[in-house]
């Protein structure tokens, strides 16, 4: 019996302490102007989703060129809700993102509608591609290019965006339309709209074929063997993109995946369906981004 009165008078002095306990605090915030953490409600904070959104570097939206290595943060192939979108992604060595300027026919300010040459500065490794990568420098500016094969410090490269009547006798790494070069020229990065920059034959090793040049458009040759036709003022590089033997490479071990950020497969037995037989397959049709009008327009 002793012991259940004193739990009980324990009780009621918990109870009549808790509304005194909450006036000291209330008169103490409209004393001091701040919020004083109290006893009553009290718990441990975790971490959200929310703050690491807000904190996050969007590094790929920036808008203005530099030519400084930028910071890049890892997403382990997970999207913005945290769940892997792609797998096979994670880890790996730090790496900084160079801005490639994929559009070469960019005028300066001043220097409008008229060829203009640049330097290489360098050509260098880089990270987040299988090519190497050029700076070269021209007028007021600096820019990273991709470099082609036979590329080196201290060539001179000539962009134009001039068409003639006579086709140009250009050199290796040069810049025209594909209506200025003569036919079966190899090129790379290429455009498939004017002005765009180019989207194609960019990684190492890789070159085109210009095949044919009919009423304004010209027909390109892809390394997959499929063709395409584009406008002829859409700009292209002369000459095969560097770093041919990147295909050559042998990895060696295991470990030399995960410093490139690529993390083994599931060990999970899958049976073979029929994709996995040899098949010959016809050529896909030529691929067309000219919009040409119909004859059922007319």
């Amino acid at each position: 019996m002793m012991a259940v009165s004193c739990l009980t008078r324990a009780l009621r002095s918990l109870t009549l302490s808790q509304p005194a306990l909450l006036s000291s605090q209330s008169v103490a915030q409209t004393k001091l102007g701040a919020r004083v953490p109290g006893t009553v409600g009290q718990c441990r904070g975790f971490l959200t989703s929310a703050p690491l959104e807000q904190n996050r570097t969007f590094w790929k939206q920036r808008e203005k060129y530099t030519i400084r290595p930028i910071g890049m943060k890892k997403t382990g192939g997970r999207d913005h809700s945290g769940r892997i979108r792609t797998h096979g992604i994670g880890g790996g060595h730090k790496q900084k993102y160079r801005m490639i300027d994929f559009q070469r026919l960019r005028y300066e300010a001043d220097r409008e509608v008229r060829p203009f040459e640049e330097k290489v500065v360098e050509v260098r490794y880089d990270p987040c591609r299988s090519a190497d990568i050029a700076l070269v420098a021209g007028g007021n500016r600096k820019r990273w290019i991709i470099a082609t094969e036979n590329m080196q410090a201290g060539d001179i490269i000539k962009t134009s965006g001039v068409i003639g009547r006579m086709a140009v006798s250009a050199s290796e790494g040069d810049a025209y339309p594909l209506g200025a070069l003569p036919v079966g020229t190899l090129v790379n990065n290429l455009e498939i709209q004017p002005g765009k920059g180019s989207e194609y034959i960019r990684a190492a090793g890789t070159s085109g074929v210009l095949l044919r040049k009919v009423n304004g458009t010209a027909i390109v040759q892809l390394p997959s063997k499929q063709q395409v036709q584009v406008l002829e003022t859409c700009m292209v590089t002369v000459g095969r993109v560097s770093n041919i033997d990147h295909n050559k490479q042998i990895i060696g071990k295991a470990g030399r995946n995960r410093w490139l950020g690529i993390r083994p497969s599931s060990g999970l037995w899958q049976r073979k369906g029929g994709w996995a037989g040899r098949k010959i397959k016809p050529l896909p049709p030529m691929k067309s981004y000219v919009n040409l009008p119909s004859i059922s327009a007319k």
